[in-house]
């Protein structure tokens, strides 16, 4: 399975969601990969911590070498790193070199690269990509090679006003791209529930028949104690509220996901 978490709006989590959700994975025995694509790297520095100014490949070596024809390109294992806390975690880490490679990438058409290397991928059960703030060549590789995509949302007026180009944006990609793809939920975060406008807006939302999740995430200080120390909060604190809040919607996440896999399989019969 294959998970895009993607926002063209900056600030709203994309990175720690991408990270929380894919250590609950692992940490439940799911063999799991994150996918860092934004040049900023946080994912990386994340999940990965000091390490990250020690890598010796990254996603920028990854597409470095679509640019050029070799007879035996590295495999795509050779740019993934273990997480240090983890046995089942891994990491493909991103780097400031992805921002120098994207016009190349984008001149010489390599968009579906990064789906032809996930293809022939094995030994994942899940991959998450987590994407720059942009619709740019990363993105648009990621829901090309995805099979869905989460988007993580604030409750204030400038995040449901870039939602609904969103959501365009992504229904384009697949009709252009990839016909599988799916918005598979809208994800509130820093939800203050004692404020009404948030509350507002998450009912409009819904009475828009708009894939919101009911699992949300609460707003809280304990996050950036998590990205101090590099380590998901589960790993920090199992026992704090917003660590079970992203339990809550992993498996609000699987449990759609199996309901999908059995509705189709009835429609087939």
């Amino acid at each position: 399975m294959k998970r895009v978490v993607f926002n063209q709006k900056g600030g709203v989590g994309k990175s720690t969601i991408t990270c929380n959700l894919a250590a609950v994975a692992a940490s439940r025995g799911v063999r799991t990969l994150v996918i860092d694509l934004d040049a900023q790297a946080n994912s990386t520095r994340y999940l990965l911590g000091d390490a990250t100014d020690t890598l010796r490949y990254t996603a920028a070596d990854f597409f470095d070498q679509m640019l050029s024809f070799r007879l035996r390109p590295s495999p795509t294992e050779d740019f993934i790193t273990q997480s240090p806390f983890d046995e089942n975690l891994f990491v493909l880490p991103s780097s400031a070199g992805l921002d120098d490679l994207h016009g190349k990438l984008e001149a010489r058409y390599k968009i579906y690269k990064l789906k032809e290397a996930l293809d022939t991928l094995d030994g994942f059960d899940q991959i998450w990509i987590d994407t720059p703030p942009a619709l740019n060549y990363y993105t648009r590789s990621a829901l090309i090679a995805t099979d869905t995509c989460l988007i993580p949302f604030d409750c204030d007026d400038f995040s449901r006003r870039a939602l609904y180009t969103l959501m365009d944006n992504v229904a384009e990609i697949r009709a252009d791209h990839n016909p599988k793809l799916e918005v598979e939920g809208i994800i509130i975060n820093q939800f203050q529930a004692r404020a009404s406008l948030p509350s507002q807006i998450v009912q409009e939302l819904r009475e828009e028949d708009l894939p919101v999740l009911e699992s949300m995430l609460s707003a809280s200080v304990k996050i950036k104690e998590s990205h101090q120390h590099s380590l998901p909060m589960i790993h920090l604190d199992a026992g704090h509220k917003l660590s079970l809040e992203f339990g809550a919607l992993y498996d609000e996440i699987q449990a759609n996901q199996l309901a999908r896999l059995k509705a189709a399989a009835r429609k087939r019969a």
